[in-house]
């Protein structure tokens, strides 16, 4: 349940409501977003994922673009993103608990674990490798985007938004990370 009240859409006014009203008329209405809504500046300020997304979805292809997004959720322990990147997956036709990986593939799940768990530790092994896939501009939209996903991540854990209901039958199939548990308080 989340930790915040959330208004309801006839408690918006001005560019929240208009902003809602959008939402609604294209069916792209979520849980975060509501909850977003209630600040019109933050919610703005996130709605910037979505073209991280599309430079991203650009430089990498879908797949993994979506592989890629899913290591960073799970990675940082979101159940919220973790589930829409693990429907997703399932729509690619991928087992999220068990794919095939390419090596661009790969090394995009390896950033990004790194991106959550210690940037100050990603490799030049691993940004080499990444070279050999990507020009310094798509790098550059990868890391944007990682760092995109993870205030997205945060976001949503910290205030506990609510699981969307398309999303609640695939809840058994999210497993929470657990290498933060090893480190000291």
């Amino acid at each position: 349940m989340a930790r915040v009240h959330l208004k309801q859409p006839d408690e918006l006014t001005g560019e929240a409501k208009a902003a809602y009203e959008q939402l609604e008329a294209a069916g792209k209405i979520t849980n975060m977003k509501l909850v977003m809504l209630q600040d019109y500046g933050t919610y703005k300020a996130f709605m910037g994922w979505y073209d991280s997304w599309g430079s991203l979805e650009k430089a990498v292809g879908l797949r993994a673009a979506t592989i890629y997004a899913h290591s960073i959720s799970t990675t940082n322990g979101c159940l919220l993103c973790s589930l829409f990147f693990i429907s997703d997956l399932k729509e690619l036709g991928l087992d999220p608990s068990n794919f095939e990986v390419s090596e661009n593939e790969r090394l995009l799940q390896q950033l990004g674990v790194q991106i959550v768990k210690d940037p100050t530790k990603v490799s030049d092994e691993l940004l080499n490798g990444l070279r050999k896939f990507y020009t310094d501009e798509e790098i550059i939209i990868i890391v944007g985007f990682g760092a995109q996903m993870q205030a997205t991540n945060n976001f949503n854990s910290v205030l506990g938004v609510d699981v969307d209901k398309r999303l609640l039958p695939l809840k058994d199939q999210f497993k929470p990370a657990t290498w933060r548990e090893k480190l000291a308080d």
